[in-house]
Formats: structure tokens, sequence, C-alpha cells
């Protein structure tokens, strides 16, 4: 079939054409001059690992499992009839999109000096090595540093088809579901800016082929698939499904930024989402900037308090003289300046929800009283000689383990046992790596709104140095870097490295001589080296080693004895498996970039 050459065009009105936007033409080999220059799919095929005594196969540090197109079939047609197709088609196009996601910071590390074009196109080989489908390169224009793309991609073999046409026979609409996300979520990851494909032919339909169509969002005049790419918003769909309420963070103007698609953030989600129509109290925890006040904000919002108050209160900002007044209000005259009579948060919380931050930070005395204004749900004001009934629900957090103060005696252990009914975990930014695309996103367009800025995406050096970094200040942290960015970016230009200056390398920059002083901790340092290490660390520095080489040798050693298994060497190396992965994804990267130069 003849298709019109779009090669060069503006698609993103910048007033110059894409300057790598290739047309597919017909070459010697019978191939399209872009499939001609794909990198060879054997080094992909190496990096799959079998491990059967481990039960194990990984392909890079992503461990993937074999499952029989049967077994497929059935699962596809169980979820659409149970949950008709609309739902089934979101769940399976937010499944690819994740993946996706991930497979392209999997191009982005293995090609990372190679051409834009052949690094991209690894998406469509990791698709073809996974036994998802054989996608070709009809059209590609692609302008990463300007936010240009348009592609057209055609596909055989498809798994989905083939399940589709096994169970039901022809379809009425396309069926390659997982594709159109795999495709949307890895070209996304890979500009930096959201991006949606769409299903144009199928064979599911009586096409000869499948083929697909991408462009950014915003460049569509029907968009109505948006919504689906966001598992979370199709975990609430299923779970309204069950008569439980619906979450979707992003319908929340003071959660905006509560936005992802990695599956610990889902599983936050969907706890956060079943203990919501409860009374329970709720422990949040996590670290400082993951976001802990707007999960509860979310809470509140969603359980049958929402139209009752939300008080918060960061306990680690007041006074410790002046916590109990602040928790369980004043009466005129209990005390010098108190001129007249105020309730405390927990009357002003009444028929609400009342928001204790950093919990932990709270003494040992008025921990006691907040235990008994817990149980007896009654408080006394100082200087009251009267209880007040209380109905408030109480939503903890804290960004240190409880369970290790309580056994250092720095907090009660039945306050903990009272305030952790339903504990929930928030977890950090480096555990969520692919939500900082979104995020990013996010970030940018609501301060080039609030700064009147066009921004022009994101670079794939500026989106690479963002995935990389580990985040101390987690999402706070990320948004403050965004913003200064916006600040810093001249308009209608993209996001930039140089517009990132604080980020990894002056954060992890080794700190200098403090209150301490510098020779107090060298001093400090050597009595704290065990005497039987003397001999390892005299060759440390005899050899002239860095950090990062000794490092290196660590893990090459842990993983040589532990036969490639990240699991093993972890727990050799006293790790955690993520950060053993972590590790283990930068030691290829920098492999080969070396091996480019």
């Amino acid at each position: 079939m003849n298709r019109p050459q779009l090669a060069g065009i503006d698609w993103m009105s910048h007033g110059t054409p894409c300057p790598l936007a290739v047309a597919a033409t017909e070459c010697p080999l019978g191939l399209s001059t872009l499939d001609a220059i794909v990198p060879d799919m054997r080094d992909l095929v190496v990096r799959l690992r079998f491990a059967p005594e481990e039960g194990e196969i990984r392909l890079d540090a992503e461990r993937v499992a074999i499952m029989h197109l049967s077994t497929f079939a059935a699962l596809r047609r169980e979820l659409i009839d149970r949950l008709g197709v609309p739902q089934a088609r979101g769940l399976f196009m937010s499944m690819g999109y994740a993946s996706g996601m991930r497979d392209a910071g999997m191009a982005r590390a293995t090609h990372a000096g190679d051409t834009v074009r052949n690094a991209f196109v690894v998406g469509l080989q990791l698709r073809r090595l996974q036994g998802f489908a054989a996608a070709k390169v009809e059209r590609l224009e692609i302008d990463v540093a300007g936010g240009c793309f348009e592609a057209e991609f055609a596909a055989s073999g498809s798994c989905e088809v083939e399940a589709h046409l096994t169970v039901y026979g022809s379809a009425a609409a396309p069926a390659c579901w997982m594709l159109v996300g795999y495709a949307s979520g890895y070209a996304s990851a890979f500009l930096g800016r959201a991006v949606l494909f769409k299903e144009t032919e199928c064979r599911a339909t009586g096409a000869v082929e499948c083929r697909i169509v991408g462009k950014p969002v915003g460049q569509w005049s029907d968009e109505e698939d948006l919504p689906a790419l966001q598992p979370a918003a199709v975990a609430g769909q299923m779970l309204a499904q069950r008569s439980w309420p619906a979450f979707d963070p992003r319908a929340t103007p003071l959660s905006e930024e509560m936005v992802g698609q990695s599956p610990e953030f889902v599983a936050a989600c969907r706890l956060l989402q079943r203990v919501a129509g409860t009374e329970a109290t709720v422990l949040l925890q996590g670290e400082t900037g993951v976001g802990k006040e707007m999960f509860a904000r979310a809470l509140h919002r969603m359980s049958k308090r929402a139209p009752g108050p939300f008080v918060a209160v960061n306990c680690a900002a007041i006074p410790e003289n002046l916590i109990e007044a602040e928790l369980f209000g004043v009466e005129k005259g209990a005390f010098t300046g108190a001129a007249y009579s105020r309730p405390g948060r927990f009357e002003r919380a009444d028929t609400g929800t009342l928001f204790l931050d950093e919990v932990s930070s709270l003494p040992l005395a008025a921990q006691a009283k907040l235990l008994r204004a817990i149980q007896e749900r009654e408080i006394e004001r100082v200087g009251d000689v009267k209880a007040r009934k209380v109905d408030v629900r109480i939503v903890a957090a804290t960004s240190v383990n409880l369970a290790n103060a309580v056994s250092a005696a720095l907090f009660r252990d039945d306050l903990y046992f009272r305030l952790s009914v339903f504990p929930l975990h928030i977890p950090p930014l480096r555990a969520r790596r692919e939500d900082i695309p979104l995020l990013v996103q996010r970030f940018a367009g609501r301060y080039a709104r609030l700064y009147g800025r066009e921004i022009g995406g994101l670079t794939a050096g500026a989106l690479e140095r963002l995935l990389n970094y580990d985040y101390p200040g987690n999402i706070r942290e990320l948004q403050n870097m965004v913003e200064r960015a916006v600040i810093l970016c001249d308009n209608g230009r993209p996001l930039d490295v140089q517009h990132f200056p604080p980020c990894a390398d002056q954060l992890r920059a080794p700190a200098t001589a403090g209150s301490v002083g510098a020779a107090a901790l060298a001093s400090r340092a050597s009595t704290e080296v065990p005497g039987d290490w003397s001999p390892l660390v005299e060759r440390f520095f005899s050899r002239r080693l860095t950090f990062r080489e000794f490092e290196e040798a660590l893990l090459a050693e842990a993983l040589q004895r532990s036969n490639g298994n990240l699991s093993a060497a972890a727990r050799m190396l006293g790790l955690t498996r993520p950060q053993v992965a972590y590790r283990f994804k930068k030691r290829q990267r920098r492999s080969l970039e070396s091996s480019c130069r």
C-alpha cells in the first residue's frame, strides 16, 4: 500500500523541519532503510539469562517469565467477560505502557553511544525478543531536543491478535491493546514528554497487518485512550466494579503531584483506597518528601469524613511546652498569656480527620496524653476541669522507623500499636523511577503556566540524568529542580542538562568539614577501621584505586561467586536486590560508554 511520505514536516510548529526525520524507502536487501540500520539483535539476545536452579529468567536486570499463549488468551477472555471490553482494554494498555517505560530505560542504557534512531528502534526489537509481535518501521520522525515526533509501525505475528481470534474470532475493533500501550510508554519515556499511539489497522478486523501511529499528546483530535494509560486510574475502574470507591489522584486538585504508573505507586494507591472507607487509624511511613501529607489528604477526601475538616499538625514544629495546648486547647487564665479560651487541633478536627505529621518527634509525656485522647475519644483543655468528647479519625505520619524508636525507648509501644492499625509505606522516588517523566511533565507544565513560559519538552540527556539520580529529598526535591529548570530555560526550548546544575554531581560530592572539623573526621575514621581490615585498606591505597573501582570489583566478584544471581550477590554484600541491580546497570552503562569512545 502506497502511503504519503511525511519526512521533514514540522510537527511541533517550531518553524524548522525535524532534523532526524526519516521516511521508509526500499533498499536492495528488501528492507526499509531504517530497518537496515537497526543494531544487531544479538546484543540483546546475550542479555537473556536463564537460571533454572533459581527459577528465574532475566533480560538484563529485569526478571521476565514465559507464559503459554493459551493461558494469555484465557486470561484475556476472563477479563473481557468479567469487566467488559472498555475496562479490559484499559488494563492491557496500562500493562503495555508500564512495560514500555521500563524498556526505554534499557534502550538508553544499552545504546547510550548510538544514534537516536538506532536507540529508539531497540524498543521494537525488545518487543520482538519478548515474543509479542514483529514490528517494522514505516515512518519515524524524531527530534528529542525539539520534542518532535511522528511514527508509524507495521506489526505482524501479534500474540494479542492470535489470542483474540482463537477465543472470539474476528473483531469489530483493533485488538492490539498492549502493543499500543507499550509504544506509548516507550516513546513517552524516550522523549521525556507524553506520546500517544493509536492502532489504525489490525489483523483481528481483517486487515493484512497491524499498524500503529504515534504523535505527542495534544496533536490528536481524539485522545480518549489517554486516561487508560494510567494504571492507577485503571485499577480504580476495576475496583469500582466491586463497589469500592474509585481512586484517581489526578482528579484531586490538591494532590496533582500524585501521578504515576509504577507498580510501587499503584500498590500504595490501592491500599489507600482499601482503607479509605473504614474508620481505621492509618500510619503513613516514608522518607521526607515522598508526599505523606498528600496521601493523607487523598485518604480524607475518599472517606466518609470528607465533608468534615482536615486538620494537619506538624508535631516537630511545636515547642515542647506548647504541645498540650496546641493539641487539646486552652481555657482562659490557664497560664500567663492565656487571655481567652481557644480549641485545640482535636476539637477543630471534630467529625473530620486529624493528621499528625512527624509523630515520632513528640516527647514521651505528650505521647501518653495523645494515647489517652485516641483511646477514650475525649480531651481536656489546659486549665479546664471537664472532658470534651471528640469524633476524629487519626492519620499519623513518620519518616523514621517507629519500631526501632520503640526498641530505643524513644517512643511508647502502646501508642505505636494504637497508631499502626493500618501501616502504609509510601515508596521513595528512587524506587519508582518510571514515574519521574510523568512528574517532570506535570511540574514543568505547572511552572510554565505560573511563569508564563513555553517549554518544548525534555532532552534525552536531561531525562537520563534525572533517571539516574537517587533523590534524597524525593518528590519535593524533584519539584524544586524542575521549577529551577523552568526559570533557567529559554522560552520555547526544551529542558536540558545545563538547566539542572544542582543535580547529582553537587549533591553527591563528599561532605567537607563541618562542626567536627576535617582533622577530627579523619581521626575518627581511622579509629573506626577494624584492625583485621588494615591489610585490605593498605592494598586499596597502595594500588591507588578509586572508590568506584573498588566498589565495581566487589560487585563483579559477588556476581561471579553467585553465578550472576543478583539476589545472592545482594546477600553477600549486605545490600538489597534493587541496590545491586541499580549498581549493575550503572556498571553496564559505563562499560558501554567506554567501548563507544
